[in-house]
């Protein structure tokens, strides 16, 4: 684990050291142009230089499966507990958190995870209706998260996605290309992930960026670790 933490520094560093390279190129080529005559655009944030280029870390994160939305899942709060204390630490402005929410749609549920019955609807408003309820409920799943950034002053966008979670996790990576992603981990036993499969597990294998699983604690893994 140190050794992995220990690559994982060299690859952020060396990762910074390029993207201040670039800025200090691009902050060159602007005073060479204003020597010349050109104008040069100014910029509300220009006192922000390292916040131009931050680092982008792509989270997926999800609800619990005991306590229901707007409660996040034991290995979605590890993962950003750990991005921020392990990663981000006191470089608040080096890097941007993106926060990826993908909803199941109903038909792939088994009708637990929000009120532990099936559905019935009689009416297309009554279809309206789910759809405003879920997409509202997983806002204030992200605004957990959203609130916890902006009490700490790390830039970060949020938003949510239908579909499912591991193709639409790997999808978002190649549309935005972040820096990393991180996911969290149960820890499941290979018994249980031949039957069940991972989100982290098809995300190393199949996203197109480095990606960093963090699994749960022990003294978090609730009696049935399929649980989270």
């Amino acid at each position: 684990m140190h050794q992995q933490l220990f690559l994982l520094y060299k690859w952020l560093m060396l990762a910074m050291a390029m993207k201040e390279r670039d800025r200090e190129r691009r902050e060159r080529g602007r005073e060479n142009g204003s020597r010349n005559g050109r104008r040069r655009k100014i910029s509300s944030s220009s006192s922000l230089t390292l916040a131009s280029d931050p680092t982008r870390i792509l989270l997926g994160v999800n609800e619990s499966s005991l306590k229901g939305y707007p409660n996040a899942s034991i290995s979605c709060r590890n993962a950003f507990d750990w991005t921020m204390q392990k990663i981000v630490r006191s470089n608040t402005n080096d890097f941007m958190l993106l926060f990826l929410h993908v909803h199941v749609p109903d038909d792939n549920e088994d009708g637990g995870g929000f009120d532990g019955m099936d559905r019935i609807f009689a009416s297309p408003k009554d279809f309206r209706d789910m759809q405003e309820r879920d997409k509202k409920r997983g806002l204030h799943l992200l605004k957990h998260f959203v609130d916890c950034c902006h009490q700490i002053g790390v830039p970060c966008e949020a938003w949510i996605k239908n579909g499912d979670p591991k193709e639409v996790i790997c999808n978002e990576v190649k549309r935005i290309q972040p820096d990393m992603l991180v996911v969290g981990n149960r820890g499941l036993g290979p018994f249980q992930r031949m039957f069940l499969g991972t989100v982290s597990e098809f995300c190393v294998n199949h996203a197109e960026c480095p990606v960093i699983t963090i699994k749960r604690r022990a003294d978090e893994t609730p009696e049935d670790p399929i649980d989270d």
